[in-house]
């Protein structure tokens, strides 16, 4: 595990767009860029395997993108973790997140590791396909993609 770097940039790009299909992610109204967020690249056998990218705004700090090449081994628990020690340093007190309605795995995912459900944004993907027209209609196992959920750790 090792912060990224701007020699990194290039390679957070084409993650994102083989991993969401696009270089921006939109989120609770808002467009990141994460090739220029700080974050965090998981390394395995000499290969990048794992991305994890976050935004400091006061107390809080949002995780962004979070990728893993090898589902399953931990890489993505590496990844949390480092990003929630990060996130202590800065004096963080509040870790969240957005995912989407149709993400179940992530749902699983983050409640396993500690984060809990605040609250359902309606519609809020919809209003996001203004500012990004890509995100498709309908996301993982056939469910149509409508609502941003928000989760949170407390630091």
């Amino acid at each position: 595990m090792r912060l990224l770097t701007t020699e990194d940039s290039e390679w957070v790009r084409q993650t994102l767009i083989k991993h969401w299909g696009d270089p921006l992610v939109v989120a609770h109204g808002k467009v990141y860029h994460p090739q220029t967020l700080p974050g965090f690249v998981a390394i395995l056998k000499g290969n990048r395997v794992g991305l994890l990218t976050y935004s400091l705004e006061d107390e809080n700090c949002e995780i962004v993108t979070i990728d893993s090449t090898k589902p399953g081994i931990g890489i993505g628990t590496l990844l949390i973790k480092a990003v929630t020690q990060a996130a202590r340093e800065a004096g963080c007190k509040r870790l969240w997140l957005i995912t989407t309605n149709d993400n179940l795995h992530a749902l699983r995912f983050y409640q396993k590791r500690g984060f809990m459900l605040v609250t359902v944004h309606r519609n809020a993907v919809d209003a996001a396909r203004q500012l990004k027209p890509r995100i498709s209609l309908i996301g993982n196992d056939q469910i149509p993609l409508h609502d941003e959920i928000e989760l949170e750790m407390m630091l």
